[in-house]
């Protein structure tokens, strides 16, 4: 199935709206460029994000400020160990009056879901976030219900060393296209948040710079970046690698090869690029591959993670030199492709 490459004005508008949403993001915290650059290239490539870090560093923070940097309906479910999976997707209830069953639907039914603390919910209670994340809809007593596009989860957890977390299944950190970490902020960002956060909330200031019909077109962008295929080859080289590397005991699915691709081709998108190239996979292989993956024990034991191994096997992966060599080429050979 071939695309018609973006035109010069889709691309400008991905550029304006991405710097708008980014600008207004860093208005609420600054420092945090890596992260807003994967949030974005995660909602580009329609799909979900997923942030770790410890308490207080501003995860859902920077959720809800893009939450509240686009015109869409936004729902909150803040994760407890006694949450049920009804209180996310919602419940039947039976009306006397008329003698038939109502559905209530859950915070689920939104555009944008902040999934705050997902890990300190019990297994049961995060697998229903399985068929929403993966289907785009949710199955309530039988009846599947379609969930409003575009649609993305933003999902944070705490470390899993910390008290009262529970693991999440391989198969839900799967379905999440990237993970970012926040990080303690630099010195000077955190002095620039004393400022900025001294007497008020700045997500109180924060205004909608575009809508979701604008998100969509910006996606189907996205989509239609093209993708050389020394570049796919690269994106495979790498996730074989993790596949047979000592120092992990489960490598990447191939959906990780495909998300790792999308991944790329939005933040092509994001640079004004029709063309994928070499430096959009290497920076974000990190982000998409390595919440994938699971560290033998002698890793675990020699205090390696996932991300060391990931960025060692981005280095020792050459490059092949199509890839580097067609880089100008690449749009003129995409629209023969497309026009073939």
């Amino acid at each position: 199935m071939t695309h018609s490459l973006p035109s010069p004005d889709d691309l400008a508008e991905v550029a304006e709206v991405t710097a708008a949403i980014r600008e207004s993001i860093g208005s609420v915290l600054s420092g945090l460029d890596s992260a807003i650059t994967a949030t974005l290239a995660t909602v580009l490539a329609g799909g979900h994000l997923l942030m770790e870090d410890v308490p207080g560093v501003g995860k859902t923070t920077l959720a809800r400020a893009f939450a509240a940097s686009v015109d869409c309906s936004v729902g909150r479910i803040q994760f407890t160990p006694d949450l049920m999976p009804a209180d996310v997707t919602g419940v039947s209830i039976f009306r006397s009056d008329d003698h038939r069953f109502e559905f209530r639907p859950g915070p689920i039914f939104a555009q944008v879901v902040i999934a705050d603390e997902i890990n300190r919910a019990s297994p049961k209670t995060q697998s229903a976030l399985l068929e929403a994340m993966q289907e785009r809809a949710v199955t309530v007593d039988g009846v599947t219900r379609p969930l409003p596009e575009p649609f993305l989860v933003v999902a944070t957890q705490n470390p899993i060393d910390m008290e009262g977390t529970y693991p999440l299944p391989e198969a839900q950190r799967d379905r999440f296209m990237a993970q970012v970490s926040v990080g303690y902020p630099q010195p000077r960002d955190e002095m620039a948040m004393l400022d900025s956060h001294d007497g008020v909330d700045p997500l109180e200031a924060v205004r909608a710079v575009t809508d979701t019909a604008t998100l969509a077109r910006l996606i189907d962008t996205a989509r239609r970046i093209y993708a050389a295929p020394a570049v796919k080859q690269h994106i495979v080289d790498l996730v074989t690698q993790t596949r047979s590397d000592s120092s992990l005991r489960l490598g990447a699915s191939p959906r990780a090869s495909l998300r790792l691709l999308a991944a790329a081709k939005a933040r092509a998108a994001m640079a004004g690029r029709n063309h994928v190239l070499p430096d959009d996979v290497k920076a974000l292989a990190g982000a998409v591959l390595s919440h994938r993956l699971v560290p033998s024990t002698e890793a675990r034991l020699a205090g390696r993670s996932t991300q060391d191994v990931v960025r060692t096997i981005v280095e020792r992966t050459a490059v092949p030199t199509e890839a580097r060599d067609a880089a100008p080429r690449m749009a003129t050979a995409g629209a023969s492709a497309a026009g073939a």
